[in-house]
């Protein structure tokens, strides 16, 4: 016979079940913005506009700013005086984006955590972030700053959402439950990033056949992607809730302060907490790797393997969708022999990957889709468990000032790859042996992490202890 206080226990559980399937949804609203926006149609797009531009100021005062025609290596470009080629201003925009983002993440994640409001602030980074993406779409002829500053905008508003998000893991889901729901939600965010994929590359494909031109579509592209965006962040507001009071009023630029004096509390009050801040360090360490595999994949296969861009396209789709079984497949391990290991694991199947990728010859396609599926499969997995596994070691009511840190140190180190893979790509003249120098990222990730004593470092901050990690 069920009792008064068996009905509240249930209705809990239900209510929290409904809080996990809504959050779910903002990986699937997300991902469109690093997959659509950044990996495919804005880079190719802003640098056309950018030599658009160059060539107009060629018009206006004779000067020759592309003295070998299209070459984006001879296509000057000015932007507040400084002048550069036009194919470099892609790499500039993601690096300036970047610091912008370090000094504005930690501010927000701790005013998130000192007003409790979440939800408010998520929907606040969320639209603007989609509304930028939405205005992206007027950046045609010669007005690439207004690109520059859209694209600023947007990705502070993906970046600042992402640690509100991340920060409600640890509210709505027990130790045992992290894994799996993080994993699952990477999973339907590759997913639903590659349904939105397939159909902004058909349009660009059949454009012709439409009657647009190749700029239409990309323009076209970014609507999509920021009205996808829009739409799918509903069903996260519409279920998550808030679950802790705030440490402070929420007036006016009283928060902006506050957030500020919040923070520098945290990062005096994280020296007391060694083996979280370890862990990041790891982490840091082998996501490097990860990043620059998944950027540097179509360059490999373009400059290495000369391989036409239909097969890097396909290739691109490939690990969308693998990812999504790669994603479900983390979640099943993690549950089987705990998150560590399956990350020790999963940084084991990247040196394999990475290996392979070596040997594949030039021209192959199948070796070449064998490397995607590879990198799929490890992908989001990989990250997400890794998200699971910090939330669990990061102290009850910093979750958004610590995902923050997570954040901003993710996109600080994201230069150390590249470099070690342009270093060593120019030293020996090829992309193979540069290929393969990234296996150092995920070897000392995996011997660091080996060394981190998980549960002990969850026991330090409070954190009720999974049954497995």
């Amino acid at each position: 016979m069920k009792v008064k206080g068996d009905d509240a226990a249930d209705a809990s559980r239900v209510n929290r079940r409904r809080e996990q399937r809504g959050w779910v949804w903002y990986d699937v609203a997300n991902s469109v913005f690093p997959t659509s926006v950044i990996t495919v149609f804005f880079s190719r797009y802003l640098t056309s506009i950018a030599v658009n531009a160059a060539k107009a100021d060629t018009a206006r005062n004779g000067a020759n700013p592309c003295p070998d025609g299209n070459s984006l290596s001879n296509c000057d470009i000015s932007v507040f005086g400084l002048a550069f080629p036009a194919g470099s201003l892609w790499a500039y925009l993601l690096s300036f984006a970047t610091v912008i983002q370090v000094i504005v993440l930690p501010v927000m994640g701790a005013i998130a955590d000192r007003t409790q409001n979440k939800k408010r602030m998520l929907a606040l980074f969320a639209y603007t972030g989609s509304a930028a993406t939405i205005a992206l779409a007027f950046v045609e002829g010669t007005n690439f700053s207004l690109g520059l500053g859209l694209f600023i905008l947007a990705n502070i508003g993906y970046g600042a959402s992402v640690v509100v998000y991340y920060a409600f893991l640890p509210e709505i889901a027990a130790a045992d439950e992290r894994d799996g729901l993080s994993s699952r939600g990477w999973a339907y965010g590759y997913l639903g990033g590659g349904v939105c994929l397939l159909v902004q590359l058909a349009i660009t494909i059949f454009s012709e056949d439409l009657g647009i031109t190749a700029g239409d579509a990309a323009r076209i592209a970014f609507v999509i992607s920021g009205i996808w965006w829009a739409l799918f962040t509903l069903i996260p507001l519409t279920r998550l809730r808030s679950h802790q009071a705030p440490h402070g009023g929420e007036h006016g630029a009283s928060v902006i302060t506050a957030g500020f004096k919040e923070l520098g509390a945290t990062i005096k009050a994280a020296k007391a907490f060694p083996l979280t801040l370890a862990f990041l360090g790891t982490y840091l360490f082998y996501t490097d790797g990860i990043a620059t595999v998944a950027n540097i994949a179509g360059v490999y296969g373009e400059q290495e393997l000369k391989l036409d861009e239909q097969t890097l396209i396909s290739t691109i789709l490939i690990v969308q969708f693998v990812a999504f079984f790669g994603g479900v497949l983390h979640g099943l391990a993690a549950r089987r022999i705990g998150a560590k290991k399956t990350i020790m694991a999963s940084l084991t199947l990247w040196i394999v990957v990475i290996t392979f990728a070596f040997f594949v010859q030039a021209g192959d396609q199948v070796q070449f889709f064998i490397v995607a599926a590879g990198i799929g499969i490890v992908l989001g997995g990989t990250n997400a468990l890794s998200r699971s596994l910090f939330s669990q070691m990061v102290p009850p009511g910093r979750e958004a000032q610590y995902f923050s840190v997570y954040e901003v140190g993710e996109r600080a180190t994201s230069w150390l790859g590249p470099a070690l893979f342009g270093i060593v790509s120019q030293v020996t003249g090829s992309m193979r042996p540069a290929i393969l120098s990234l296996i150092a990222f995920f070897a000392i990730g995996f011997v660091l992490l080996y060394f981190v004593p998980v549960r002990k470092a969850i026991k330090a901050v409070g954190n009720p202890e999974p049954t497995l990690v």
